[in-house]
């Protein structure tokens, strides 16, 4: 897997670069927020973006099927980082 780099932070409304995982789908569905799913269409959670002093933060919730809920994962400068939970 090629290895990919980005900012530490980014401003706040400025589009991140996306992040791609073999097997994994990235939606934008709004400024701050990106559902994630397989190839087949299952929903693994979602990656918001939020701002924090020094910068962008992004937060990583997986969804979990069978409780109908999401539990957070963690927080990370990188959006890179956050999708890395999902793959």
């Amino acid at each position: 897997m090629p290895t990919m780099t980005f900012a530490a932070t980014a401003p706040v409304g400025a589009e991140p670069a996306r992040p791609t995982r073999p097997g994994l789908s990235m939606i934008r569905l709004h400024d701050e927020l990106w559902r994630l799913t397989r190839v087949d269409g299952e929903v693994l959670g979602y990656v918001e973006r939020f701002a924090a002093s020094g910068g962008s933060r992004y937060r990583a919730k997986r969804f979990m099927g069978r409780q109908r809920r999401f539990v957070s994962v963690g927080e990370f400068w990188s959006i890179d980082d956050a999708v890395d939970c999902f793959a």
